[in-house]
């Protein structure tokens, strides 16, 4: 049997059962990265000696009749812009390529403290901007479904980790989608977290009131299993919630009668491809023939959180980025004249060109003269979308769309217009503009036998709901069941 094709919950139960023992679990994992890595490129680094070494340290455990955790010995891949003790935290980027912390993301000790063992870092677009990975600076990672396609952005390493078989689930995180839409160009589950759920102590940060941390799994089960792991307070980030804890794998029924489901008929005509539509109707048939109620609803402000939120984001990426300057840590031009010329030196090699086109953008709208008639014009259309979805959720209990306009697209494709890139985030980013949780399932095939994902909208903080009606759409479908082909290869 190949170790690699259990789901999470799977895995986890034969550790547990003395069924099969890590070592042979990590062997499994790190012979199908062997075999798929060259083709995908997912991973910028592994850490196979210390995975090994806690391998060994958790069996012992184990064998001991010692509790491993309910994640005790499964594979977990890491996106390159979460912070990991003494391994390389590169964020895709020259900036960072040297740069190793001395500390631990909150979210890698939860992992941990679960059980989990970290095999290694993936690619990313750069500082986590974009919406492809074609961004990085390391390496190009492919789409498993069809390698001459993108994986989407910017969490696809984790995205095609998962989808290639080669983690049981990974972490990325999700600024604009980032998660969600990755997780639908590559058929795999993507949550993003209600803001505040889960800590970002050691997320390097892009804009800081838009990220937000979140597992990519194979199902449903395995990201609630996840989500149960990286959830809750963290002194260390003031705006972590202060809740309490909740088991999400109670919210798994396979049973959704009596829900109200919204579908918001004034936003998602917003460039949807056919196929894509199809999938999204067919959908909305299947949750019908369920036993939830469909109702239509109004989110007549979304059609602006695409440029509301490149404003904010581009806005707190200029300031957020202003630290990286030669001085402290991070790349340093070696041939200048003066202070002056160290910064800009080292800020025009070490950044790509997406990351620039972003800082310029951000600081523009903050500059003198500017400042009201874009950041804060686009806060307050943020405070109107906040309220939009506020009386959306007293008419139904999740809102339901697609995850992405199109499918996966073919590498380049957007080379010439910054601007068509942008547009693949117009169904993801109004989730991160009101701080809502959202997750991306598969939900069909289109274009070139493309997967689609279909994308729920929960009130902030109400998982439970959201995982439960991702849930019985994902027992009631066949399309999670679908492994990639990983066809083409010769972009």
């Amino acid at each position: 049997m190949d170790l690699y094709s259990l789901t999470l919950a799977e895995v986890a139960k034969k550790i547990k059962a003395k069924e099969v023992s890590i070592k042979e679990v990590l062997d499994d994992i790190y012979s199908r990265i062997d075999t798929v890595e060259p083709k995908v490129e997912a991973f910028i680094t592994l850490t196979k000696e210390k995975a090994y070494e806690r391998a060994q340290n958790l069996q012992q455990k184990l064998d001991n009749g010692e509790d491993i955790g309910p994640l005790g010995g499964v594979p977990i891949a890491i996106k390159d812009n979460i912070s990991t003790e003494g391994v390389l935290t590169t964020c895709a980027s020259k900036m960072l390529e040297n740069y190793t912390p001395i500390y631990n993301a909150t979210v890698i000790n939860k992992l941990e403290e679960a059980g989990a063992i970290v095999i290694g870092k993936t690619n990313m677009d750069e500082f986590a901007m974009g919406s492809s990975t074609e961004t990085s600076k390391k390496k190009e990672t492919k789409n498993p479904w069809d390698l001459d396609r993108v994986p989407g952005g910017s969490s696809g390493g984790s995205a095609a980790a998962v989808s290639a078989q080669m983690a049981y689930a990974s972490l990325g995180s999700d600024t604009g989608g980032s998660i969600r839409q990755p997780a639908s160009y590559c058929s795999v589950v993507g949550l993003k977290p209600t803001y505040g759920l889960i800590s970002r102590f050691g997320l390097i940060a892009f804009a800081s009131s838009l990220d937000q941390i979140g597992p990519f799994a194979r199902t449903v089960e395995d990201a609630a299993l996840m989500l149960n792991a990286i959830a809750g307070h963290d002194e260390k980030d003031t705006t972590s919630a202060n809740l309490e804890q909740k088991d999400y794998t109670k919210a798994l029924v396979n049973d959704i009668k009596g829900k109200v489901v919204g579908i918001p008929t004034d936003f998602i005509r917003e460039g949807i491809s056919p196929d894509v539509k199809e999938a999204y109707d067919k959908a909305i048939e299947t949750i019908k023939s369920l036993g939830a109620q469909v109702k239509e609803i109004s989110l007549e402000y979304a059609k602006y959180s695409l440029a509301t939120y490149y404003i904010i984001a581009t806005a707190e990426a200029s300031s957020n980025l202003g630290r990286y300057d030669g001085i402290k840590y991070g790349y340093r031009a070696k041939d200048f004249k003066d202070l002056d010329d160290l910064y800009r030196k080292t800020r025009t090699e070490g950044f790509g060109s997406e990351v620039k086109r972003r800082i310029m953008l951000g600081t523009y709208v903050l500059s003198s003269g500017y400042y009201d008639a874009y950041y804060k014009r686009a806060q307050q259309v943020r405070t109107l979308i906040v309220n939009n979805f506020r009386k959306a959720f007293e008419e139904c209990d999740v809102i339901m769309i697609p995850t992405a306009p199109k499918v996966a697209f073919k590498f380049g494709a957007h080379d010439a217009s910054p601007l068509e890139m942008y547009l693949e985030d117009i169904y993801t980013v109004p989730v991160n503009i009101a701080g809502l949780p959202g997750i991306s399932i598969p939900g069909g095939f289109g274009e070139n036998d493309m997967p689609i994902g279909i994308q729920f909208i929960a009130n902030a903080f109400d998982e439970m709901n959201l995982l439960q009606v991702a849930y019985t759409f994902e027992q009631n479908t066949p399309y999670h069941n679908e492994v990639p082909t990983m066809r083409g290869g010769n972009n």
